[in-house]
């Protein structure tokens, strides 16, 4: 009998991980909107909030370019941003390309510009910018590749984005209050001054009003109920939404699954959902060591940190996003990588570049992360992580081809190297096999059985003379009842 969720933690904590997420791993996401049209670093995606806060890069590149926030504020972007080369059925297939299984856009960033045909956001791209359902479109070309779809929703922080203290500035005209948020009070801050840091408005404003959480809620069901998605994920922000909206949110969605006859997902980040009620996300970072609880990491190609495009970005080496996926998968993770499409609504060369590359490797590589599991152990190897959980990639590391991930699949282990092991290797964690368990070993993408020995050190293989692949290369090991 289907599971009906109440609106408390302890029914939510019920709802359990879809088999499709265990078994595919791997998604991509965009951050596309009307911040596309300045894409102004370092961080494209805050633009609208540090366009109007002296001090930043992108105040002053605004005030440089376009003039005073005063005489042309965010909302003017909106003309702009007519995303004339958008195909959704060429991203689908470039997503599907990269072995991707799920896929989908950001529907609503900090900004409160709606990528879809809303009912209850006037500002939205079906009726301004594009005017198109940006995300209906995605929904269907994403379907049509045989992909799940999902939705990132951050609009919850738009209650503090824009600095409601600035009169001199079209963020407090009512005529706006449906893109910037409505004004509200701003506790013993000073006009025209600005908080040493951002999040501090937060706490030195009123919370949201019942007005805004209702209109939080209302352009969530309307993305539920019109584009069913097979997985949402959350920001920062839903910590500052009272916690009976968020059980109510989360209950109605769930319940979906009877409805529609599939499982569905949540992710989200820090303790802003109940323990176990979903699953945790760890931006630009990923864990240690092998956890208990399944996650998720998201993380973009862009190797700035800028989310959405900027044209001055580099991109990560394919080798850093395989070894991410890689590493994530054997310590119990998954992974959501981001791309940034220009203005126009075409894929950066570099992103693709990434994409394909991903793809290329999982075409010969992908029994070994698609439902397979995390082994006993997730690896070995002198390379070691400085730190783990969010924003931990920010120190990221260099693997050797002394470093090793484990998964595993019925009676299948796949020891994948993550540099290529030119002379005989050593794998040290083999010693917990039994004598005689050891079948056979095998690379993933040569047709030849290896030459390998059980020592007192661990299990040693000689490697393929050539490379089968880029990147990491697996080592198949296929075991036996040794009694």
């Amino acid at each position: 009998m289907p599971e009906t969720y109440e609106p408390t933690w302890s029914s939510l904590r019920n709802h359990t991980t879809p088999a499709w997420l265990r078994e595919s791993k791997f998604g991509i996401y965009t951050h596309w909107g009307v911040y596309s049209v300045p894409a102004c670093g370092p961080n494209g995606t805050w633009y609208a909030h540090n366009m109007y806060r002296p001090g930043n890069s992108q105040y002053q590149h605004h005030e440089k370019t376009y003039g005073p926030a005063s005489e042309f504020g965010y909302k003017d972007f909106i003309p702009m941003f007519t995303a004339e080369k958008f195909d959704a059925a060429e991203w689908a297939e470039l997503f599907k390309s990269s072995g991707a299984a799920f896929a989908g856009p950001v529907a609503e960033h900090h900004d409160g510009f709606s990528m879809w045909d809303s009912q209850v956001n006037e500002w939205n791209a079906a009726r301004m910018g594009p005017k198109r359902d940006i995300v209906g479109e995605l929904e269907k070309a994403i379907r049509a590749e045989g992909m799940r779809f999902m939705i990132a929703l951050h609009h919850a922080e738009q209650w503090w984005f824009y600095p409601h203290w600035r009169s001199d500035c079209d963020v407090s005209n009512p005529e706006f209050a449906g893109l910037y948020g409505p004004m509200h009070n701003l506790d013993g801050l000073q006009k025209g001054s600005i908080p040493p840091e951002r999040m501090r408005e937060w706490y030195w404003q009123d919370r949201p009003t019942e007005a805004f959480l209702n209109f939080w809620r209302s352009k969530s069901h309307e993305l539920i109920e019109n584009y069913r998605p097979d997985l949402i994920w959350f920001d920062f922000g839903i910590n500052f939404v009272l916690e009976e909206y968020r059980k109510e949110l989360l209950a109605h969605y769930y319940n979906k699954e009877t409805e529609w006859g599939r499982e569905l997902a949540v992710t989200y980040k820090g303790h802003d959902l109940g323990t176990g009620s979903a699953i945790i996300d760890y931006e630009l970072g990923r864990m240690d060591n092998l956890t208990y609880y399944d996650w998720i990491t998201d993380t973009s190609v862009d190797d700035q940190g800028a989310w959405s495009y900027v044209p001055d970005a580099a991109f990560k080496k394919v080798s850093t996003l395989v070894h991410n996926l890689i590493d994530n998968v054997s310590k119990n993770g998954y992974l959501l990588l981001n791309v940034g499409p220009k203005l126009d609504g075409t894929i950066p060369e570099g992103a693709k570049k990434c994409l394909t590359g991903i793809g290329k490797w999982l075409q010969v590589n992908g029994e070994a992360i698609f439902a397979a599991e995390p082994w006993l152990s997730y690896g070995e190897g002198p390379t070691k992580m400085e730190t783990s959980g969010m924003f931990s990639e920010q120190r990221e590391v260099e693997y050797t081809d002394e470093d090793f991930r484990f998964t595993c699949r019925g009676n299948l282990l796949y020891a994948t190297c993550l540099g290529w092991p030119g002379k005989r290797v050593t794998i040290r964690s083999m010693k917990k096999l039994y004598p005689g368990e050891i079948e056979s070993v095998r690379m993933l993408g040569v047709d030849a059985e290896l030459n390998w020995s059980v020592t007192e050190e661990g299990l040693e293989i000689d490697p393929p003379g050539e490379k089968p692949c880029e990147e990491a290369f697996v080592f198949k090991i296929t075991r036996k009842n040794p009694f």
